[in-house]
């Protein structure tokens, strides 16, 4: 279990700044392009007003306060004080309106991955882990909006600032302006090793801290067995092995910041010793004044304030870009299933099916289904059953086309289910999980699933017909009453009967169901279960997958499967006569409860669809 976790695309790590993805990124500002003309407008105007109140004390040292004339004073602090209001002004604008632009891209960006994920056919969630896509949602998109909010638009203030500095001491003498400068080609070499430094530790950070994570839900989850087993101290120690490998990963970062500073603070330190050296020599050989000096030190000073920030916006545009390029991944994958270019209409749909040779196979050289070919009539009712990996489930997925088959075709009265859109197609078929899936929300919420066609009187029609409705009306909010994530405030026979009440008021003319549901359930609720079962079936198309042979008696055909074939059909009585893989099936799973005479012979005790 301490095996070493394989990187996969949680560990991308690209350039600090790569144009491709930023062109990308750029598609999703267009719509606001009013919006971010607004913002660098402000952003330039903040880096221009930044430079006034140095040029207005510089004034004031040359002035006022060494010719002790101090006439000028209160007009160059009232220009202080308004550059004050107007630079407070600019500033909350810039970050008002760069947040809104990064929160509506954010918006934007979720929306498109979403929407994406949903046309994604099973296949992709196979192999997909849902942690995977919540980060993509989540985390990869935080980390978007701190590239919009904080990295790009610090970076670009940054930049104006610096040129408008350089502008600003060049124009109050060249020569000291050019000393002030003379430090930044090194800076600059230094900021490229520094980024190189921190790329190789950055990505190890992540890679072993993805490792942590990764052992740290697979023991969590699997605590019972650990403690079962009594590998506490086993994995405590794979455990201690992991975090020294982070913690190293983190003291090697701290050691690359803990050198970049004091350079940068040296080279600080550096220019300004030499301005003052040449400049108190310039100002006693009259050249300048005192408070042009006083301006191109302050002007220096503030010059190297984003170069101390370089780092923080490095980790930012570093996360940001690895972010952006698992989101464009994700967004690339090709969606498996499309709707044809020119689609059937099912109108009137009866609900007669036919597999027609179906090939089929999850993985490539892998098959699930060879040849499978059976006939149901409309209105009436197969249960398929074999051993696990028969192929049974698969049926059903390619029935509803989550997944295409490879050879031969689906046919829903005469058509080819791949003619038919997606929606249309799944709108005719219900489905009753094994696991009923519930959403947050309220009773009836998850028996419409939104749709608001159905109204409150069918909600209510619905769960009396499958027999919910003696639970809900007990609950003191009943229909109203809050369903927790996954219905875990609910019994698992519950569960069952909302499924089967959301199954009814969706009214489809094709049914599947698991029949698996009612093995964990007390016997007085498998009864209302088996009842709303039948209801379900009467009169539609229903194809049951049967775990348990003793619920599939009332059936008017039993389909065999064995490895992907189909090597029988019939009823139970005639498929018991046989005596072939049917009726091993049946001996086998009540070996224990009843005892055959033989091949189509009376047993001595029947089970007759009665509950375990």
């Amino acid at each position: 279990m301490a095996a070493a976790v394989p990187i996969q695309d949680d560990e991308l790590l690209g350039k600090a700044y790569d144009s491709r993805l930023m062109r990308r990124l750029l598609r999703y500002l267009r719509p606001y392009r009013a919006l971010m003309a607004l913002a660098f407008g402000l952003i330039f105007a903040t880096a221009a007003l930044q430079l006034v109140p140095t040029l207005l004390f510089q004034q004031a040292i040359d002035r006022v306060i060494v010719p002790k004339t101090p006439g000028e004073l209160p007009l160059i602090l009232a220009g202080y004080l308004g550059v004050l209001v107007l630079s407070f002004i600019a500033r909350y604008g810039q970050n008002y309106v760069v947040q809104i632009i990064g929160q509506r891209v954010m918006y934007d960006i979720r929306l498109a991955i979403f929407s994406h994920l949903q046309r994604q056919s099973l296949a992709y969630f196979d192999r997909n882990p849902v942690g995977k896509m919540m980060s993509r949602l989540t985390n990869d998109v935080d980390a978007l909006n701190e590239l919009l909010s904080s990295g790009v638009v610090s970076i670009a203030a940054d930049l104006l600032t610096l040129v408008g500095i350089a502008v600003a001491m060049l124009l109050l003498d060249w020569r000291l302006g050019l000393l002030a400068l003379i430090t930044l080609p090194l800076l600059y070499w230094i900021s490229q090793w520094f980024q190189t430094w921190m790329r190789r530790t950055y990505r190890e950070q992540r890679i072993r801290l993805a490792k942590v994570n990764a052992f740290l839900q697979e023991n969590l989850s699997g605590m019972l067995v650990l403690q079962l087993f009594n590998r506490e101290a086993r994995q405590a120690q794979a455990f201690d092995t992991l975090n020294r490998d982070v913690l190293d990963a983190n003291i090697e970062a701290t050691r690359a910041f803990a050198l970049f500073f004091p350079i940068v603070n040296f080279a600080a330190a550096l220019s300004l010793a030499l301005l003052v050296w040449f400049g108190a020599n310039s100002i006693l050989a009259g050249t300048i004044t005192f408070g042009v000096l006083y301006a191109i030190i302050r002007f220096t000073d503030q010059a190297f304030e984003p170069i101390r920030d370089l780092a923080e916006k490095y980790n930012i545009m570093q996360a940001a870009m690895a972010a952006a390029e698992r989101i464009f991944l994700l967004l690339d994958e090709p969606v498996a299933i499309h709707d044809p270019a020119a689609p059937l209409v099912l109108t009137d749909v009866r609900g007669d099916i036919e597999f027609r040779h179906v090939d089929f196979a999850y993985n490539p050289g892998e098959p699930i289904l060879r040849d499978v070919s059976f006939h149901i009539p409309a209105g009436t009712s197969v249960a398929l059953v074999g051993a696990t990996g028969a192929g049974k489930t698969s049926i059903i997925s390619l029935l509803g086309r989550f997944y295409d088959v490879q050879g031969g075709a689906i046919l829903i009265d005469g058509v080819d289910v791949r003619r038919v859109r997606q929606a249309d197609l799944r709108r005719h078929i219900g489905v009753v999980l094994q696991d009923p899936v519930l959403f947050s929300g309220t009773l009836a919420a998850n028996i419409r699933l939104l749709d608001e066609r159905i109204s409150d009187e069918q909600i209510r029609h619905a769960a009396e017909f499958v027999n919910a409705a003696g639970f809900i009306d007990r609950l003191p909010d009943g229909y109203s009453h809050a369903v927790k994530e996954r219905g875990s405030n609910l019994s698992v026979g519950q569960r069952q009967l909302l499924a089967f009440a959301r199954a009814i008021a969706f009214n489809p003319a094709v049914m599947l169901v698991m029949d698996e549901a009612t093995s964990s359930v007390d016997t007085e609720t498998e009864a209302l279960i088996q009842d709303a079962l039948e209801k379900l079936m009467r009169g539609r198309t229903s194809i049951i997958i049967a775990h348990r042979l003793s619920t599939i008696r009332h059936v008017d055909r039993i389909i065999v499967l064995h490895k992907g074939r189909v090597v029988e059909e019939g009823t139970h009585d005639a498929l018991m006569a046989k005596g072939d893989f049917y009726y091993r099936l049946y001996q086998l799973q009540y070996q224990d409860q009843e005892t055959p005479a033989g091949p189509g012979g009376d047993t001595k005790r029947r089970l007759q669809g009665q509950p375990r």
